[in-house]
Formats: structure tokens, C-alpha cells, sequence
């Protein structure tokens, strides 16, 4: 027996959704090969993406369910969703990894939709794509990029049920940081105890926890953990993606180990008071850039140093849109986001503070427990 993620209404919805945007662009299918978007429209959820070796395709038609082309290994996982039309091919395959089936079930679709643009990946062989576009002469390709980031970035009330569970396992955690961490204790070893507390928590998984620690500050914030001691005067910062029925909490907290600088406390304080100038304007019709811009004017310095500072979040790691200057994407009730400022100490140090939100109609909701203003001090 699976356990399902979702309702089979929820799929419903979703699909419904995606079909009424594919009228009003006339697009008769939409195809998917890449694991969110897979899952979000049947609900398939397994590791073995992990896997290269076999691709995996779904239609959305312009009516009716969702069409799954796929490897034979997964027809029982996929029948115990809500799909019925299952169209498998054995992979792997000398010379036909399922292009064949894939072309009869897009038979008669004429304008058929792909993610083509930002944050795509076109997960099979460019030459069995080419040879799928022989077999379809009279099909055109369209970027369905925007309609699937219109799609996925505004949640369900049952997506955000799952993600503010998620990030309540996060903060359970992160608030037993004066358990986990010690001074004289390696970043591989707090790592380890961070992960242990999270699934104890009843997070599902830790695909992601990255982080750092150094006198004053840290050099960068995607580091695996090494041999490295804690010491006094440190800054620890973990960052987490752990994970609940697939989808993901997204947020760091920093730690000053038995004492913090005046220049790490002032860091930290401001920081903090960052990710809150940008959820006090969060509200539906505000954009990506409005947020940039207010946590800019907090730090106080130039847009050109950082990328962007925060980001869409759920059944991914990070999603669309992006908080950056340029990204001038609408807010919308049921976003979800991260708000991450950085702050650049010089020498090349550095910290950084994280909170996941959702947008309503009003105040923006923490999903995420707020960090106080103050540093949290270990020892």
C-alpha cells in the first residue's frame, strides 16, 4: 500500500488549472519530464530520480486526465495515484528509450507546450528529443515555461499545510541548537546531530544542509562540513532543506559559540531586521523587487553584490520567482517564499538570515519560527 500525498481533488484542481491557461494559449498538451512538475500532476513521489538511466514523460492533454509514458520499473507506483492511462516501454533500451509510445500518445497535438525558459532542464538525450520531433513533423514546440511558474507558485492550502509542518520541524530543531552544538565540536559532527534532530522531529529527510563557521563571520554558505573544531568567538550557520512528503523548509540560523563580536551582534541584528522590512510590505500585488529593494535599503549596500535574496519554495529546494532587482513578478495569495538577506562583513566574511513566509491577504504568515534580533549565544 502507498500513501498518498494528496487527495485525488487536489490533482484534479491542478490539472484543471494548467488546462484552462491551455485554452486560452491553444496548446493541445503540455509534456513534463522533470521530477516537480511529474509529481505535481500525478503525484508520483520516489528517489529513484536519483536514477539518469531511464526517462519519464506526462501529458496534460486539453482535456482529461494526465497521460504517463514511462519505464515498466515504475507501473506500480505510478497506478497507485490517480492516473490510469499508463503507457509503459522497457528502459533501459538499446535504441528506443520509449520515443515511440511517447509520439503515439502526442498524436494529433499540434502546438504542444515544454518548459523551455529559466529554471528548465530538458531531462532526456538531445538526440532522442530530435528523433521525437521527426516523428511529430507537424507538432511545434512553445516555452510553457511561464504557465507552469504561474501554476506552481501559488499553493493549495494542502501544500502549505505540509510546508508549515515541515518548517515547524525545522524550527523544533534549530531551537535545539544549545543540545546539538558545542564548542570543540567538528562541523561534521553538528551537522550529523542537526540531521538526527530533524528526522526525530519527523522531518521525512535532509537532502540539503550546508552552512559554515569561522571567527567573525564565515566565507560562504554552500560548504559541505569538514574536520573544522568550533571555537570561541565562532559564528555556526546551518542552512536546511529537510523534507515532508516532498516538500521542503528552506532556512538558516546563525550561532555564536560562548560569545558573539559587537560587529557580528550589529551583523545579525541587522539581518534580522531586514527579512522583516521586506515581510512588512509582503502583500499580494507588491513584487519580487519591492522586497529586494527593502531588505537593500536595510543592508545597506549595493544591489550589484548579491544575486538575489530570497526565492520561491516548495516541492523544490528553491523555486520561481527569484528576489532580485529585476525579477518584477506579482506577489500572489498563496506564495510561498524565502526571505534571505546577506550582509558582506569584508575580509572576505560573511553572514546570512533566513525566514520562509506565505503571502495572504494581509500580513504575510511565517511559516518559519521569526529569529530574534539577538545572536542565540552556545556556551
Amino acid at each position: 500500500m502507498v500513501d498518498l500525498d494528496f487527495a485525488t481533488s487536489e490533482f484534479e484542481q491542478r490539472t484543471e488549472r494548467a488546462q484552462t491557461l491551455m485554452s486560452e494559449q491553444s496548446l493541445d498538451a503540455l509534456l513534463f519530464m522533470t521530477e516537480p512538475e511529474v509529481r505535481y500532476f500525478t503525484g508520483f513521489r520516489t528517489l529513484f530520480w536519483q536514477s539518469p538511466a531511464r526517462p519519464w514523460f506526462v501529458i496534460v492533454p486539453k482535456t482529461g486526465k494526465p497521460i504517463a509514458v514511462i519505464p515498466q520499473i515504475g507501473t506500480h507506483l505510478m497506478a497507485s495515484t490517480w492516473i490510469d492511462d499508463i503507457r509503459t516501454f522497457a528502459a533501459p533500451h538499446p535504441d528506443d528509450e520509449g520515443i515511440t509510445a511517447l509520439a503515439n500518445a502526442l498524436t494529433g497535438s499540434e502546438k504542444i507546450g515544454l518548459p523551455m525558459g529559466r529554471e528548465s532542464v530538458l531531462r532526456m538525450p538531445l538526440k532522442d528529443f530530435r528523433l521525437l520531433t521527426s516523428k511529430l513533423r507537424h507538432a511545434t514546440f512553445v516555452d510553457a515555461s511561464p504557465l507552469i511558474h504561474a501554476l506552481r507558485q501559488i499553493k493549495s492550502e494542502a501544500e502549505i499545510a505540509i510546508l508549515k509542518t515541515i518548517c515547524a520541524i525545522g524550527s523544533k530543531s534549530f531551537g535545539n541548537a544549545g543540545s546539538l552544538f558545542h564548542e570543540g565540536q567538528t562541523l561534521k559532527e553538528a551537522f550529523r546531530a542537526f540531521k538526527i534532530d530533524l528526522i526525530k522531529n519527523g522531518a521525512d529527510d535532509v537532502p540539503y544542509l550546508v552552512g559554515g563557521a569561522g571567527q567573525g563571520g564565515y566565507g560562504d554558505v554552500i560548504s559541505p562540513p569538514s574536520e573544522q573544531r568550533l571555537q570561541s568567538g565562532d559564528v555556526l550557520m546551518l542552512d536546511t532543506g529537510a523534507t515532508l512528503k516532498g516538500y521542503f523548509c528552506d532556512f538558516d540560523r546563525n550561532y555564536a559559540i560562548t560569545h558573539a563580536s559587537e560587529t557580528v551582534q550589529s551583523a545579525h541584528r541587522t539581518l534580522v531586521q531586514a527579512a522583516h522590512a521586506a515581510a512588512s510590505i509582503a502583500r499580494p500585488g507588491k513584487t519580487c523587487a519591492d522586497l529586494f529593494k527593502a531588505m537593500i535599503e536595510v543592508i545597506g549596500q549595493s544591489d550589484s553584490d548579491v544575486g538575489r535574496m530570497g526565492h520561491g519554495l516548495g516541492s523544490q529546494l528553491t523555486e520561481t520567482p527569484s528576489l532580485t532587482h529585476f525579477d518584477n513578478t506579482e506577489l500572489g495569495e498563496r506564495m510561498v517564499l524565502t526571505l534571505e538577506p546577506s550582509l558582506s562583513l569584508g575580509g572576505g566574511k560573511m553572514m546570512v538570515h533566513e525566514e520562509n513566509i506565505v503571502i495572504r491577504d494581509g500580513e504575510p504568515e511565517f511559516l518559519s519560527t521569526p529569529a530574534e534580533p539577538d545572536i542565540p549565544v552556545i556556551g
